[in-house]
């Protein structure tokens, strides 16, 4: 008997073969938010009067981002008889000469095209997988970005999606999928890279009626993007993801939790949420299983400590975003009293293939201590910033000189902010680190969220600490003594330090402080805050020398230089 899924694979199929290979062009263009502050929109809208000026018949979507942020807006074209290009980055004024020379002419343009997709040798265009930022990657959670688009089902049908989730439901016990994801040795993505499997049977041992996955998608670090751009790309990826973990734990209801305002990965993951409920893939009886599972999204208000697990679960219940106190934990006590489990996007977006390709295939990727891919968000003084995806235990050095092109000019990386504001500082002078849990935590710093942001020598380590110390005294929720207070004097310390006016012991108090912030704060917020200090001392003692014994900032990004007539000029 054909059941449910696979009519709708055969559909999904057939609309995918006409896209790529059927008799008009389709074009895809990045839509994602650092597309659209790129200038997305207004190429899209050139990019349809010309195309209807020139009389073609083309299919044009909007997908996410590619990941190389730096080339957008691109413009994804596959075109009968040539193969797929991709332009970027391009402009309102670029359209009508990619549109003249590519599809009526039928002449890609080599100087505009960052490269080509796909087995046509014939080709002169450079391929887009060698591209420094390309070639190293192995894609998991973000195989599908920048190719399907995020507001149709059958793009993510006909790349495999909700394969692993049908596997799952016709032909493996929930124990089963428990087991496959635990053997993986899948860890947390948002920082604390606990035991995914381990996390999912505190709630698989629970048998309360009714039960809860939660998906944080708070993300407030600054540098990081990767679980909104996973939900801007490719919703369905964590929509399947969340059930298959409804499913393993015996929970029935899920809550994508996103910061208000985000409006691009809100409206994208609610669509999907509509059409998984279309075509009964959410709600009663999915795929004939007797397994009922629905997903809502949870709307917050701004709060940087709203993405630590209980204070996630506070702020859904209408409360103020405070960590609760622990036991019990939220597998015991979690949203509205029910058992729940908490994991991110980045996290759950790897459970499908998983589920599909087996728990070995993950777990021969990666290194013995953390298994499968890292997904990187690159920004500051780099040649190719975006999103990457790289098997844990590629060097640090690797990721900065080569997939990012190392900084503009040739200059050198000075240091590398890790991990968000809770991360560490790192100086790239010692880069021969392994992007791994183990190796990032014992070099002083933490993989976190993904984030990194890398720093030229015009960036006074010092005066960066404090922007950094401030942030987190700014989102510290106040609830406990040790954070309240510690965050707010490490911040006056720094300040004096930056105004020149520190004082010989200042280094001494500084780690006084962040040692009791560590052993008596309640979260990760307070325990982890000094971590960007202590990092910083650590890589670049002579520079906090200079400050508080020779009064002078070499980068002249301090205080007591702002007002001078060489700052103004700079």
């Amino acid at each position: 008997m054909i059941d449910n899924f696979e009519i709708l694979k055969v559909n999904a199929d057939a609309r995918w073969e006409t896209l790529v290979n059927g008799s008009k062009p389709w074009i895809r263009v990045g839509s994602a938010l650092c597309g659209e502050a790129a200038g997305s929109k207004e190429v899209l809208e050139e990019l349809k009067t010309q195309v209807n000026a020139k009389g073609i018949e083309a299919v044009i979507s909007k997908v996410g981002c590619l990941g190389m942020c730096f080339a957008e807006p691109m413009l994804d074209i596959i075109a009968p008889g040539m193969p797929r290009t991709i332009y970027g980055p391009v402009d309102t004024d670029m359209v009508s000469q990619i549109v003249e020379e590519h599809l009526v002419k039928e002449r890609p343009i080599g100087n505009l095209a960052l490269g080509v997709l796909g087995d046509d040798e014939s080709s002169k265009l450079p391929g887009l997988m060698n591209h420094p930022m390309m070639k190293n990657q192995i894609r998991i959670a973000l195989r599908n970005v920048g190719n399907v688009d995020p507001g149709e089902i059958n793009d993510y049908i006909a790349n495999e999606g909700y394969k692993g989730l049908h596997k799952a439901l016709t032909s493996m016990s929930s124990k089963e999928v428990l087991d496959e994801v635990s053997s993986s040795g899948l860890r947390g993505r948002g920082g604390a890279a606990f035991s995914t499997g381990t996390k999912w049977s505190f709630l698989a041992n629970s048998d309360a009626p009714v039960k809860y996955i939660l998906v944080n998608c708070e993300e407030g670090d600054p540098g990081a993007f990767n679980d909104k751009g996973i939900l801007e790309s490719d919703p369905h990826s964590l929509l399947e993801g969340t059930i298959l973990a409804g499913y393993a734990t015996g929970a029935t209801m899920g809550y994508v939790f996103i910061r208000q305002g985000h409006s691009g990965p809100i409206d994208r993951i609610w669509n999907a949420i509509y059409q998984a409920r279309e075509l009964g893939i959410l709600g009663k009886n999915i795929f004939n299983s007797n397994f009922d599972f629905d997903v809502e999204v949870s709307l917050t208000g701004d709060s940087y400590v709203a993405g630590e697990e209980t204070a996630l679960m506070e702020s859904m219940e209408g409360k103020r975003a405070m960590p609760r106190y622990r036991p019990p934990f939220p597998a015991q006590v979690g949203l509205f009293g029910k058992p729940s489990n908490i994991n991110n996007v980045k996290t759950l977006s790897y459970v499908p293939q998983i589920i599909l390709n087996g728990s070995d295939w993950f777990a021969n990727i990666g290194t013995d201590g953390s298994k499968g891919t890292a997904i990187i968000c690159l920004s500051g003084d780099l040649v190719y910033t975006g999103m990457i995806e790289v098997p844990l235990g590629t060097s640090l050095e690797k990721v900065i000189y080569e997939t990012s092109g190392g900084v503009p000019g040739g200059g050198e990386v000075k240091l590398l902010q890790t991990g968000g504001p809770l991360g560490g500082v790192l100086s790239g002078k010692e880069l021969d680190i392994a992007l791994d849990f183990e190796s990032m935590a014992k070099a002083g710093a933490i993989l976190g969220s993904g984030g990194i942001i890398a720093a030229s020598n015009s960036v006074c380590v010092v005066n960066l600490t404090r922007n950094i110390i401030a942030f987190c005294q700014y989102e510290s929720c106040g609830k406990c003594f040790p954070c309240r207070t510690g965050m707010s004097h490490l911040l006056e310390i720094l300040e004096r330090i930056c105004k020149f006016n520190g004082k010989d012991d200042d280094l001494d108090l500084l780690s006084k402080v962040g040692n009791n912030m560590q052993a008596g704060s309640l979260c990760g917020h307070g325990q982890l805050g000094f971590n960007p200090v202590s990092s910083a001392f650590r890589y670049f003692p002579e520079e906090f020398d200079q400050h508080i014994r020779d009064k002078t900032c070499a980068t002249g990004d301090c205080y007591e230089t702002w007002y001078t007539p060489a700052r103004t000029r700079r």
